[in-house]
């Protein structure tokens, strides 16, 4: 199955790339993809969510693909845009899932859109940078600890960073994806980053810098700042649903048992041997089967 591309223009001259697949009248399944990620969608997902009567809808958050930048978003600003593109789709409910640095971006949906986001789902996704008790670094591979370091110091230091990193993924490929990611895949996911799956990968690796490393640094920025909502609002919004693996090292184990924790009344699914890569490629169907149930669909 195949998904169309369109574009949703906001107010202030803003424009958003949105990716999205049959069925038309089926209940939006709105994807946040991860950092960096740009509008590309795997086609097994886009048959999982049909099958099971939904639509995925992925909106290229600002500065990815063709969407306008927005320096200074925070995570709760997602939902203006998930607002707009459901009202140009005419949908007006929705049901959300989010993929390392698209969980912050589904609980935002929870947490600002309630009512209309019927349920959400974090895979992978990372806890807030300032969480009690949480060391956010822990467990984390190299590459993601300079990153985030440099995010630290601030938009300049990170630019410069994310600039230089942005050369390997530019053209990258299928079999490249694993060495590129170097520390950050675990051996379990080294070894699901082949095949069709790999070249999905590294298509949506060169989406996501095809413009430069906007997209990329604002997320990254969002992330080590204030968020905009709280875990309480997200878990008083919508049911949320938590999915990690142990053999992380991209979002430590540690995040999703943290927001396992402290998302009020969270349906936590902690996975022995999941790593961050096999979470979409084996538990997908799983996923969504549970983010139904809990949508009450």
């Amino acid at each position: 199955m195949t998904a169309e591309t369109f574009t949703v223009y906001l107010a202030g001259g803003r424009q958003l790339e949105v990716l999205a697949a049959a069925p038309e009248t089926g209940l939006p399944l709105v994807m946040h993809n991860g950092t960096p990620v740009g509008p590309v969608a795997y086609p097994p997902m886009i048959e999982a969510a049909a099958a099971r009567g939904l639509r995925l809808v992925i909106c290229a958050r600002p500065g990815y693909g063709e969407s306008t930048p927005r320096p200074g978003r925070r995570v709760a600003d997602v939902t203006q845009d998930v607002a707009a593109v459901l009202d140009e789709l005419g949908a007006p409910h929705f049901v959300t899932v989010g993929w390392s640095g698209g969980g912050p971006h589904a609980l935002a949906c929870a947490a600002r859109l309630p009512g209309r986001c019927l349920a959400a789902a974090t895979m992978a996704g990372v806890a807030p940078y300032q969480a009690d008790g949480l060391d956010w670094l822990a467990g984390m591979g190299a590459e993601n600890l300079s990153e985030f370091g440099a995010a630290e110091a601030g938009e300049g230091p990170l630019t410069s960073y994310l600039e230089a990193a942005a050369g390997g993924l530019a053209a990258i490929t299928g079999p490249e994806v694993a060495a590129e990611l170097g520390s950050l895949v675990s051996a379990a996911d080294k070894a699901a980053a082949t095949g069709e799956f790999a070249d999905y990968l590294a298509a949506a690796f060169r989406a996501a810098v095809r413009n430069g490393v906007a997209g990329w640094r604002d997320d990254d920025l969002a992330f080590v700042a204030d968020w905009g909502f709280t875990i309480a609002d997200a878990g008083a919004g919508a049911p949320v649903a938590v999915w990690q693996g142990d053999q992380d090292m991209m979002v430590p184990w540690a995040h999703g048992s943290w927001l396992a924790a402290h998302v009020p009344g969270a349906r936590a699914h902690l996975l022995p041997g999941e790593g961050h890569l096999t979470l979409g490629l084996t538990s997908f169907g799983a996923i969504l089967d549970d983010l139904l149930d809990l949508a009450g669909r």
